[in-house]
């Protein structure tokens, strides 16, 4: 992650403390104490705050490093298979956003989720659903608020082992949906 407009010192001790953060959050919880991502970053916690200022600006921060590293580059774009393409993008995403269900809970709790990155991730994303649509692999009348839904649906059901890896079964639930995705000649109802 490059940071613009940062000095190559304070960009390193940015993504210290962001990598730091995602890490505490994750493991200590989302309470964990800025003293304690200082701590685990390497730097003095008068540092953090110089550079994020309060929690949310940190845990805004912390949001966009994950997406932008994770979650963004999730996307297979113009791949030989439209359907394998977006099952791919899909599945990548979901596994990304498992990952970190304290940092999305926390993102979306503190309303830092309307990054420019996501915008981005959302126009690949449609060109790939458009690409499905017009290869006619997946339903004429899939949207993109479809694909978030099914991504919200797989978070609902990812759990994860006492190992901290994705049962077979998420893959089994996921190939579900994603078989709910595929044309059938019968319409989608309306919302």
């Amino acid at each position: 992650m490059t940071v613009h407009g940062l000095r190559s010192d304070a960009a390193r001790n940015h993504l210290r403390i962001v990598t730091a953060a995602a890490m505490a959050f994750e493991i200590d919880g989302p309470a964990v104490s800025l003293d304690e991502i200082a701590n685990r970053a390497g730097v003095g916690i008068a540092t953090l705050y110089r550079r994020f200022g309060t929690r949310e600006e940190l845990i805004k921060a912390v949001a966009e490093h994950v997406f932008t590293e994770e979650i963004a580059t999730a996307i297979v774009a113009d791949g030989p298979d439209p359907w394998t393409d977006l099952v791919t993008s899909l599945t990548s995403t979901v596994d990304a956003f498992a990952a970190h269900p304290v940092l999305v809970s926390l993102a979306a709790g503190h309303a830092v989720m309307g990054m420019d990155t996501m915008a981005a991730y959302a126009a690949a994303r449609d060109h790939l659903l458009q690409r499905a649509i017009t290869a006619g692999v997946v339903r004429p009348d899939l949207t993109a608020p479809d694909l978030k839904a099914i991504v919200v649906m797989a978070l609902a059901i990812v759990q994860k082992d006492e190992h901290g890896c994705q049962p077979t079964a998420t893959r089994r639930h996921l190939t579900l949906l994603f078989d709910g995705m595929r044309p059938t000649g019968r319409p989608l109802p309306t919302a």
